[in-house]
């Protein structure tokens, strides 16, 4: 078994180890599958996704850069930055499928690719890596400021993870952090467990392991990261997402994005010639 090139419904790199599934899309480098062998989807992807040019794919493992939402400005657009929405170079894959059902697929952006952006004119090279194993995923965003001059960025990997039912999930790991509750604009304390229980979008000052305990699926998942401040909760509820195009009716309630992320006031400043990487992994527990 190896790794295919698929182009339906975008090109891709695709792998079926056993029952299982990986998937990578070229548009936005965005990681949207992994189904390890005899396990269940752990990556949510909408029905009524937008598979186009200029378009972002609702699900998966979005990559958000160089501003995260509208930007520390508040006007920036689009969403959660340009890099998204352009196709990135395949650069390297490393197939290991038929050993040990392992596959790394790497791919690289810079602003020859993007052409000239208005709300980020600078020289940067961008790689996303992603390895897929039987035991976890891993996705990587590194930057590298290629330029003679300082640049600051957000960087976030808006990763959507398949549930039984959001309402029904606990998460645990950031206890005792504090959050910017986005919908109020309050700072808070995370007393206890998270449960959801309507609309929520946070952003945690947090580098904890963070835990989805999924009784109706029977499995926990492990979600841990590297080079990130933040780890940022969304999930849109019913009314919300009833206004979301790219949203299926009922959909809202089989994911929470559970974000790896540098942003708002956490944003990265790299010096000519640095890098930053963030990382973060899932595992079945």
């Amino acid at each position: 078994m190896a790794y295919e090139i698929t182009t339906n419904p975008l090109r891709g790199v695709e792998a079926k180890p056993g029952s299982g599934h990986y998937g990578v899309f070229e548009h936005g480098a965005q990681v949207w599958s992994w189904q390890p062998d005899g396990a269940a989807p752990v990556l949510w992807l909408s029905e009524k996704s937008w598979f186009a040019d200029g378009q972002p794919v609702r699900g998966g493992v979005p990559v958000c850069f160089p501003w995260f939402g509208p930007g520390s400005s508040g006007d920036l657009q689009p969403s959660h930055g340009f890099a998204r929405l352009h196709t990135w170079h395949l650069s390297d894959t490393k197939d290991t499928l038929d050993r040990d059902g392992r596959l790394i697929v790497e791919y690289s952006l810079d602003e020859a690719m993007t052409g000239q952006q208005d709300n980020w004119p600078h020289p940067y090279r961008a790689y996303v890596r992603a390895k897929f194993t039987p035991e976890y995923v891993r996705v990587e965003l590194e930057v590298t400021n290629v330029g003679d001059e300082p640049i600051t960025f957000d960087g976030a990997l808006h990763t959507y993870v398949a549930v039984s039912d959001v309402q029904n999930v606990t998460i645990t790991g950031l206890e005792g952090s504090s959050y910017l509750d986005k919908l109020t604009g309050q700072t808070e304390t995370q007393d206890g467990p998270l449960t959801l229980t309507g609309e929520t979008d946070r952003v945690y000052s947090s580098t904890a392991d963070v835990v989805v305990d999924d009784p109706g699926l029977g499995r926990k998942l492990v979600i841990s990261k590297s080079g990130s401040a933040n780890t940022i909760v969304w999930n849109p509820w019913a009314e919300k997402a009833a206004e979301v195009a790219d949203i299926g009716d009922d959909e809202w309630s089989k994911f929470v994005c559970i974000e790896a992320g540098n942003v708002l006031g956490d944003a990265i400043t790299l010096l000519p010639g640095q890098v930053h990487c963030l990382k973060q992994r899932i595992t079945l527990a």
